[in-house]
C-alpha cells in the first residue's frame, strides 16, 4: 500500500483539494485499495475546521466530495508513517522538513516543479484545481511506472 500525505499551510484549500483529487484518480483507475491518502497543515490556525467553502465547491463541481474532512497538523510521526509527503510550495517544504526533523529518506517533495498558488490569497480556485489535477496525475503515473 502506498501512503501519501499532501500538505499545505492550513489544510483547508490546496492539500485537501489534492487529497480528494488523488483519491478520485486512484478510484477511477480501479486502484483505490492500493493507496492511503490524507492531508495535513504546517500551521495550527485552521485545525478542526472543514475544507474552505470555495475549495469544497470546486471539488463538488467535478463530482468529488470532501465531506467530513477537517484540518489537522502535520506531526513528526507522519514522516515515519507515510511513504510520500507532498507539499504545495517552497515554504511548505521548508516547514515540513523542519517539523519532521529533516528528510533523511527523501520522502518530502513538492507536488509540481513550481509552487501551487494559494487560493486563500489569489481567490483563483480554478488555477489551484488545474495544478492539483496536473500534479496528482503525474504522481499517479510516476507510481504506476515504479510497479
Amino acid at each position: 500500500m502506498k501512503k501519501i500525505l499532501f500538505v499545505c499551510h492550513g489544510n483547508i484549500c490546496r492539500s485537501p483539494m489534492a487529497e480528494f483529487i488523488m483519491k478520485h484518480l486512484v478510484s477511477e483507475a480501479g486502484r483505490a485499495g492500493e493507496f492511503e491518502i490524507a492531508s495535513a497543515a504546517t500551521s495550527t490556525e485552521e485545525i478542526g475546521n472543514p475544507v474552505y467553502p470555495p475549495a469544497r465547491r470546486k471539488l463538488a463541481e467535478h463530482g468529488i466530495s470532501c465531506e467530513g474532512k477537517t484540518a489537522r497538523q502535520l506531526t513528526r510521526r507522519d514522516y515515519a508513517y507515510y511513504d510520500l509527503l507532498i507539499g504545495m510550495d517552497t515554504y511548505n517544504i521548508r516547514n515540513m522538513t523542519r517539523m519532521c526533523g529533516g528528510d533523511p529518506n527523501g520522502k518530502i517533495r513538492k507536488l509540481l516543479d513550481r509552487d501551487v498558488a494559494d487560493p486563500w490569497y489569489t481567490d483563483n480556485f480554478d488555477a489551484t484545481w488545474r495544478d492539483c489535477v496536473e500534479g496528482c496525475t503525474q504522481l499517479l503515473n510516476e507510481i504506476a511506472c515504479q510497479k
